[in-house]
């Protein structure tokens, strides 16, 4: 009996450690095709996107849809629209603002942006609060862009929705208006963001918002509001928003990385860019 339980042990044994290695080599198969192609990465450079840390990722949105998105750091690109995107302008002189290539048509521009506050992608109350003074922001300024803010679930008629997603560090993440000139519908902001101030949760949120109505990285060609010295760009691409001013410092709500500081107001620049803009 005990030679037939020794036995029977054994076999349970292997066939754990047989199940461990499938499921470690499904797992690396996985991983192996969520790396970006050469093509790809090469398309995002050209778009000014920084491609050193770049992943795929399926999402599935709100309303259920699921997606393949290249995501660096805060923004997303979906693969099946990647080449629905133009090559970008070399950079000249310190210029500070830049857009991406699709904006927010005129038929557009009446907003209907909802907070939501279902399950678990509400927004904590210190997010509904930030998302309050972010829109203040924009509706403050004198332009054709207009957003009419509601809190709830109904997502079926909003022209962006801003929610929570289980991720740990502080950010978020969007992605740019579409090609019929519609602003991007899905501001996705990190659980950890909430640890932060209001001030900083407006300034996220706000950031994100940008995105979706086709503002870029203030630094993108440089990444130095997150500390980056590695290599740059031999070439690198950007449309500079005419009209905006030039110069080596660093001031907007735009910048790729986020401080512990931050106010969530815009600067002068990006009042102006934006009042360019629309």
């Amino acid at each position: 009996m005990k030679k037939i339980t020794l036995l029977m042990l054994c076999l349970m044994v292997l066939i754990t450690n047989f199940s461990c290695q499938k499921k470690e080599i499904n797992e690396e198969i996985q991983e192996t095709h969520k790396k970006p192609t050469k093509e790809q990465l090469t398309k995002l450079f050209n778009m000014g996107v920084n491609i050193d840390d770049v992943t795929i990722q399926e999402i599935t949105t709100l309303d259920g849809k699921t997606n393949t998105y290249l995501i660096s750091g805060d923004i997303t690109i979906p693969i099946d629209n990647l080449k629905s995107y133009s090559d970008l302008k070399p950079l000249n002189d310190d210029n500070k603002q830049y857009r991406d290539t699709n904006l927010v048509s005129p038929n557009y521009r009446d907003i209907d942006i909802l907070g939501y506050t279902g399950g678990n992608f509400t927004l904590t109350s210190k997010m509904q609060t930030a998302l309050r003074w972010a829109v203040n922001n924009y509706n403050a300024l004198s332009n054709s862009l207009n957003f009419n803010l509601t809190f709830g679930t109904d997502f079926s008629n909003a022209d962006m929705v801003v929610y929570k997603i289980n991720i740990a560090n502080g950010g978020g993440n969007a992605s740019f208006p579409n090609t019929l000139g519609e602003p991007y519908k899905w501001v996705r902001i990190n659980a950890g963001t909430d640890a932060y101030t209001t001030n900083v949760n407006e300034h996220v949120i706000g950031h994100e918002i940008g995105h979706c109505i086709g503002l870029r990285h203030q630094d993108w060609y440089n990444r130095q509001s997150c500390g980056y010295s590695g290599p740059l760009p031999a070439e690198p691409p950007a449309i500079w928003i005419p009209g905006t001013p030039t110069s080596a410092y660093a001031d907007s709500i735009m910048q790729a990385c986020f401080g512990t500081t931050e106010d969530g107001e815009f600067t002068d620049t990006d009042k102006t860019a934006l009042n360019i803009l629309y």
